[in-house]
């Protein structure tokens, strides 16, 4: 990512390709900013473990989707206990208290900052939940502007949550101009669907 009055970043690639200037940068958070993945996945094989399923670490990696419901189905869950699942799985999980942050994260985050673009954060994780890891690892005032997978009825890959954060960023209605990072495709199908610049780590 690029400020408009520094020079272009060329990534990698035959061409030196450059990335336009962005008016601002969304982030996701579990697996992005948070190393919250292992923790999940802990939660996750106990859950399904109760209901006599086995799910390896691989497996959860293919698999993988912010739509909590749909990684059930897709575990082989049946439709009726999938809300249950979702109520034991938040009383084991330990992710709030524990999570560390990915290395480099909060640099990162202050360097864009201290660089003058507008930062948000987009995730499918509750705002309970994400808030107090966002807390006890003081980015609050880094990603002022949040939008959580429990505040509005849409939910990745929608660009809705997206488009929302970019609203409250003050930067009209449209994505176009801005980046979003996330490590998962439902992160990648949001930004396209919204506009925006997909950025996959």
């Amino acid at each position: 990512v690029s400020a408009a009055r520094g020079p272009a970043i060329r990534p990698p690639g035959p061409r030196g390709a450059t990335m336009r200037p962005m008016r601002a940068v969304v982030f996701d958070w579990d697996g992005t900013i948070a190393d919250t993945l292992p923790l999940m996945y802990a939660a996750t094989d106990e859950v399904v473990a109760g209901f006599g399923l086995r799910l390896t670490w691989e497996e959860y990696c293919r698999l993988w989707t912010p739509d909590w419901r749909r990684l059930y189905r897709l575990v082989g869950l049946p439709p009726e206990l999938i809300e249950e699942a979702g109520r034991r799985w938040w009383a084991i999980y330990r992710g709030r208290d524990e999570a560390e942050l990915l290395p480099g994260a909060a640099e990162a985050l202050q360097r864009l900052r201290d660089a003058g673009y507008p930062l948000a954060l987009v995730t499918a994780g509750h705002r309970d939940n994400v808030g107090s890891q966002l807390r006890r690892h003081g980015l609050e005032a880094l990603l002022p502007v949040r939008v959580h997978g429990d505040d509005l009825p849409e939910a990745k890959p929608s660009p809705a949550p997206l488009l929302r954060a970019i609203r409250e960023l003050g930067l009209g209605p449209t994505a176009a101009g801005t980046a979003y990072v996330g490590d998962a495709f439902d992160d990648m199908r949001m930004a396209r669907a919204a506009g925006a610049h997909a950025v996959g780590i």
